[in-house]
């Protein structure tokens, strides 16, 4: 900016210097005369022609000053537009430089997914949709680039503790783009309730509640990265600024690496739907939703096929939501898995994507 500035001064000096040549010849000029209102007197020719001529040589002089002026001018504006664009060439030169690394990673990452069926992109979203088909199991994977931190965010079943709801009516509801079911949760009272610690607009729903048994948090952090795990105090949870999340279990990876299914999840049940989600190193979002025709544990997939199947596809991250019939995928205000249960399920908790 400070560059700008004098580049733009040093313009308008250039452009100003002859006229002020011009006032300051004819000031010097014109002290010279000896005007006396009062008492004129008559000058002689001599000196009228001295002085006229001296007044004539002073204009010729700033005349050709303001010639070499408006030349240097014109030099100087054109070596200002050469450097304009010079300048900017080499901005647009270094952005697409910068951004080689990402385009380069992001292409290595979606090799291992295929092409895109779907795509959505705005100014706050970018959603690609794939389909997975490995052979033991069908499903989708959903890649998400969030670009603004607000264009994804967690609601309760209409809006309320202990209500439920489709995926599909939240989504509708809110006006989404996209949206997955979350948590997992309990019934009472005829009423469903979110599992352990949860979040919404970075306050806890019903209190923090320390990691028991096999449950963990996940959820996404107030500048929109993924943050997950087993969190013993409030204090260790509140340092990565939850924005929203829910609890479930179990944390499939953890920096890239395989962390230990619990043996209680690996078979009960074997098999099922699942809704996985994960982040790669840029915080993409990675989200595979795994179909099924029942909660029996004889049609879906393993948590460690989906384990083994993250590890390869280079996330770093990744957290087991609900599954079975709980399972939900909405893009584009349809439904894209296969709900087991025949419909979709009404669920207390819902991860929404907004354009």
């Amino acid at each position: 900016m400070n560059l700008q500035v004098k580049q733009v001064n040093r313009f308008f000096l250039l452009a100003t210097a002859p006229f002020f040549g011009l006032l300051l010849v004819l000031w010097i000029s014109s002290s010279q005369l000896n005007w006396n209102s009062a008492a004129p007197k008559v000058v002689p020719d001599v000196d009228i022609k001295e002085r006229t001529r001296m007044v004539t040589e002073g204009l010729s002089q700033a005349e050709q000053t303001a010639k070499q002026a408006v030349s240097s001018i014109r030099k100087t504006t054109a070596l200002y537009m050469q450097t304009t664009k010079a300048m900017s060439d080499i901005v647009k030169t270094t952005a697409a430089q910068a951004a080689r690394p990402e385009t380069i990673y992001n292409k290595r990452i979606t090799s291992k997914l295929g092409v895109p069926v779907e795509y959505v992109q705005s100014d706050n979203i970018r959603i690609e949709l794939y389909k997975m088909n490995p052979g033991t199991y069908r499903g989708y994977a959903m890649k998400v680039k969030l670009k603004n931190p607000k264009a994804m965010k967690m609601v309760l079943g209409k809006d309320k503790l202990g209500g439920a709801e489709t995926t599909l009516a939240a989504v509708k509801r809110h006006g989404a783009v996209a949206g997955i079911n979350a948590g997992g949760f309990a019934d009472a009272g005829g009423s469903r309730y979110p599992l352990s610690t949860t979040v919404m607009n970075g306050k806890y729903v019903v209190g923090f509640e320390p990691s028991y048994k096999d449950l963990s948090f996940v959820g996404i952090s107030e500048s929109g990265k993924l943050i997950g795990g087993k969190f013993y105090s409030k204090q260790d949870l509140d340092r990565y600024k939850p924005a929203f999340g829910a609890s479930f279990v179990p944390v499939l990876l953890k920096n890239g690496s395989k962390t230990v299914i619990p043996d209680k999840w690996k078979q009960s049940p074997y098999r099922a739907p699942r809704t996985v989600i994960g982040n790669y190193k840029d915080d993409q979002l990675i989200i595979l939703v795994v179909d099924g025709y029942n909660e029996g544990g004889t049609s879906g997939a393993t948590l460690e096929e989906l384990q083994n199947k993250m590890v390869n596809m280079g996330v770093v991250d990744a957290y087991n939501l609900d599954g079975g019939g709980s399972t939900s995928l909405i893009l584009n205000g349809r439904v894209v898995n296969h709900p087991s249960d025949g419909a979709l399920r009404p669920v207390p908790t819902h991860f929404l994507f907004y354009k």
